[in-house]
């Protein structure tokens, strides 16, 4: 079944000093993202450093949470790996544990992927999985994966599998593109890959957001949800724009396991899984100058 339309959050992985996913911390900021404006959270996409971990790594993961009683069904999970049974093995785990809906990058890694091979992947995935329960949603970050989601392929994938291919993430930053998705494919839900566009993809009455900058301002792009259609947003969604500019002025990853750790007192929030690391002391201290000066959301929580 296919997730409700809203605001999601790409949610960020904190973890112990070891490297090893800090599950009590985690549970605490997705329940603060549930309980203060979001729809629903994504784990394990690129914001939660997803390719820096081992799929027994993820599959734990996800276990973790869903004990520690975070409903599967506020949950998508990334499953878009370079291997392809790697993305199988994701997506069954997914399903059995009763997360439904699971985001696909397309495989990256090697060059000049035509859409005939992307094709194949997604069909090897549903294929493979073999599972009338699950709803695909494909990842388009070109400037990442290498492999656009073309239009053509789009199109393809859902002849192919139209009760499987739910929706589309559009990490392009294209507006244009984002507004040709919504006029080409009426019956996906389309989500921006981000919450600047939040506000002209719900009045082009499109899905929401999935956004890796909504784990800090989630208060604001979830009221901007609630409300829209009913009120006039537009300084709502310049605050939210200015915000998440001052926060994607720096590595993003590095730049909100920062504001967590300022957020919440915990200086667990500052690991990161090498090849990434922490902000440099210049743009710590940049950040903190820019938020200094913005109308900040407040915390839904100040515990880690």
């Amino acid at each position: 079944m296919p997730c409700p339309d809203g605001v999601y959050t790409a949610c960020l992985t904190p973890l112990h000093a070891d490297l090893s996913i800090d599950v009590d911390t985690w549970t605490r900021h997705i329940r603060r993202l549930l309980n203060g404006g979001c729809t629903g959270v994504l784990l394990f996409g690129s914001t939660g450093e997803a390719n820096s971990f081992s799929v027994a790594e993820r599959q734990a993961g996800l276990e973790a949470v869903l004990d520690a009683g975070i409903p599967a069904d506020r949950l998508m999970v990334g499953a878009g790996c370079a291997a392809l049974p790697d993305t199988v093995a994701l997506a069954r785990h997914a399903l059995d544990r009763g997360v439904l809906n699971v985001l696909v990058m397309p495989a990256f890694y090697y060059q000049g992927i035509t859409d005939d091979g992307a094709f194949a992947q997604l069909e090897q995935v549903v294929q493979q999985v073999d599972d009338a329960r699950l709803s695909v949603y494909l990842y388009h970050f070109p400037t990442m994966s290498g492999v656009p989601y073309t239009h053509k392929l789009i199109t393809r994938l859902c002849d192919a599998f139209p009760a499987t291919i739910a929706g589309v993430k559009d990490s392009s930053s294209d507006w244009t593109h984002m507004r040709g998705l919504r006029a080409t494919f009426p019956n996906l839900q389309i989500f921006a890959g981000n919450e600047a566009y939040l506000l002209d993809m719900l009045e082009a009455d499109g899905a929401g957001c999935i956004s890796a900058t909504a784990n800090v301002t989630h208060p604001v792009a979830g009221a901007i949800f609630a409300r829209h259609g009913a009120d006039d947003l537009r300084d709502e969604q310049a605050r939210l724009t200015t915000l998440r500019h001052a926060l994607t002025a720096h590595p993003v990853i590095p730049a909100l396991k920062q504001v967590m750790a300022w957020r919440t007192g915990h200086d667990g929030w500052l690991h990161l899984r090498p090849p990434l690391s922490p902000l440099a002391p210049h743009a710590r201290h940049a950040l903190e100058s820019a938020l200094a000066a913005l109308p900040f959301p407040e915390a839904t929580a100040t515990s880690s």
